[in-house]
């Protein structure tokens, strides 16, 4: 059988950490791109994973390069290519030069692998995989973009070491825009079935996703020198396995919305189905008066960012 191939754009932290869970997870022949002026960086890390595969045990074929020919007829590909966010940036200080970046790797990407899932990650991510579709001229189902996987994952973790249990017992919701945009559903959070608001204050809930919705931030000014990266790229990597394996998981995603929700042909955070022909479905889940209007409120910002687009 036919291995899959996923091209990872950007060798970057989140770039070559999403390369060392895709092998580790065998996901197939690993692809990690970067400019031509970071010269024999991409093929170094390549190499020196490659060299991990036999103590690690997973087998995959690992290509460090800066062009874009090697890529070819990839099975999924992650862009994490952009400028970093740095300490007093907001998300949106980054979309005029991310911007740019993303349309000149998205049009590589479209020329070399015209079948492809397309993950975005980079940032402001909601208007970035907005480029990144309009950009390749891809169906809808073939773009997607990774926001809800970490932000449900920090929710999760701090809902866990609250309440001190396994994270795995933790399920959650959300939706909406990355972020601060992002809209947490208590309602729909359970603890080994048991619902969130049973066990927790409204006190305790809502400092919990207030620091989810700054777990970014958070993480940049501690770093100070940086961003996030081993969250981030653990999240592309679910969504990647998700479509290579054709797991039909369902998983809160930036999917193209048009009537789903009444958003009218966005971007925007909702649970999607991931599955070989990337975004199978948008599942709609019933939202009470109040959680429209945070998602309503959320969805025009993700159309503000948008308006601010110039490709």
């Amino acid at each position: 059988m036919k291995r899959a191939k996923l091209s990872i754009i950007g060798a970057g932290n989140v770039g070559e950490t999403a390369a060392h869970w895709a092998a580790a997870k065998e996901l197939g022949d690993i692809v990690l791109v970067d400019i031509p002026q970071t010269e024999g960086m991409p093929a170094g890390k390549a190499l020196d994973l490659f060299e991990a595969s036999p103590i690690e045990g997973f087998d995959a074929r690992i290509t460090g390069t800066t062009e874009y020919g090697p890529t070819a007829d990839s099975d999924v590909v992650i862009i994490t290519a952009g400028m970093p966010r740095k300490p007093g940036m907001s998300r949106d200080d980054l979309i005029n030069i991310n911007t740019g970046i993303v349309k000149s790797v998205t049009e590589q990407v479209a020329k070399y692998s015209p079948n492809a899932v397309l993950i975005v990650v980079s940032n402001p991510l909601d208007a970035m995989v907005y480029v990144a579709y309009k950009v390749s001229g891809f169906a809808t189902n073939k773009v997607v973009g990774m926001a809800g996987v970490l932000d449900i994952a920090r929710y999760r973790s701090f809902i866990a070491a609250e309440l001190d249990v396994s994270v795995e017992d933790v399920a959650a919701l959300l939706m909406g825009g990355h972020g601060d945009d992002m809209v947490p559903l208590p309602r729909y959070t359970s603890v080994g079935g048991i619902p969130l608001p049973e066990l927790l204050s409204a006190e305790k809930i809502n400092a919990i996703v207030t620091r989810a919705k700054n777990g970014g931030i958070e993480i940049v000014n501690l770093l100070k020198t940086g961003s996030a990266y081993y969250a981030p790229s653990a999240a592309a990597v679910q969504m990647a396995e998700a479509i290579i394996r054709d797991k039909k998981r369902v998983l809160p995603c930036a999917a193209y919305c048009d009537k789903e929700y009444g958003v009218g042909g966005y971007f925007v955070g909702v649970p999607a189905k991931l599955g070989t022909n990337g975004v199978e479905q948008i599942i709609e889940a019933q939202l009470t008066a109040d959680e429209k209007k945070l998602f309503d409120a959320s969805v025009a910002h993700v159309k503000e960012l948008v308006a601010k687009v110039k490709i």
